[in-house]
């Protein structure tokens, strides 16, 4: 049996005149979407206000884009963006062939934000959720991640796929019959479609959760479902990188041993299981 899939679709979504919608863009959409949803249905399930909901969206929306931007630019690519600081909050990157803005931007092209980091979103979201917190005080703000959680799980799935399309964060070769062959990356060997790994895992975490916040009571142990996210999120992605190709990043240099993904995933395992171990103590 062949295992071997030839993959090479356009990355583009829609054309729009001079606007251009990437399926990457239209995951986050579905995934922001949908998050949204869930979040709703949870806090009417909790007898708390839907008009929270809202501003909880926007928090998130500004917290995960900042953070992933800024998590891609410190973490992996330092080295490029300080010598193009006008491409860290700009969805725009150089090209002396483009001009673009109608002539305000020369030399740039529009390529939407490209480079985003799952680290850097966690901590952005983890930031702006204490904002929030400081602002809306209606409940604890270990309550907000562990509903939280459940949404941002299923939303890394479609990142991830949304990275598939764009044929980006690939595996390594496979050497063999098995795999994608990125045909628009200018590839004829398959490689392990370490995107689809990595979704299919933040799929599995999602079920998990959302079972366990509807179907039993950890949900009223404080911090225990964003304690189980946090090592399940960023312990798929550990086992994952054993087979993906670099990225590169600092840690990775200076360290060595494990991928910089994987060592910015460790403290986040050890934060998440010490938040399940500490709620645990306190139900018991």
């Amino acid at each position: 049996m062949i295992f071997k899939i030839n993959w090479g679709p356009n990355e583009v979504f829609l054309n729009l005149g001079p606007l251009t919608i990437y399926w990457y863009s239209v995951m986050f959409i579905i995934a922001f979407s949908l998050g949204y949803y869930i979040v709703q249905k949870i806090y009417v399930n909790d007898n708390k206000p839907i008009e929270l909901v809202e501003p909880l969206f926007i928090y998130v929306v500004f917290g995960t884009l900042l953070g992933a931007r800024l998590g891609e630019v410190f973490f992996y690519n330092w080295e490029y963006f300080q010598n193009n600081l006008i491409e860290i909050l700009l969805p725009i990157k150089k090209d002396i062939d483009s001009s673009m803005l109608f002539g305000i931007i020369d030399g740039y092209k529009f390529v939407g934000y490209r480079g985003l980091a799952s680290h850097g979103a966690t901590i952005g979201i983890i930031t702006a959720m204490f904002i929030y917190k400081y602002k809306f005080k209606y409940d604890s703000v270990l309550w907000i991640f562990d509903r939280l959680a459940i949404p941002v799980a299923i939303g890394g799935m479609f990142v991830r796929i949304g990275n598939f399309f764009n044929s980006e964060i690939v595996g390594n070769y496979t050497n063999s019959n098995f795999g994608i062959v990125f045909k628009n990356r200018g590839e004829i060997f398959p490689r392990h479609p370490a995107q689809l790994y990595e979704a299919f895992g933040y799929l599995l975490l999602f079920i998990l959760l959302w079972n366990l916040y509807w179907k039993t009571n950890l949900k009223k142990n404080k911090g225990f479902l964003f304690g189980l996210f946090l090592t399940g999120l960023f312990s798929v992605r550990v086992l994952v990188e054993n087979i993906k190709e670099s990225q590169g990043g600092g840690l990775e240099d200076t360290l060595g041993l494990l991928s910089t993904g994987q060592w910015l995933s460790i403290p986040f395992i050890v934060i998440g299981i010490s938040l399940m171990l500490y709620s645990r103590r306190k139900g018991a």
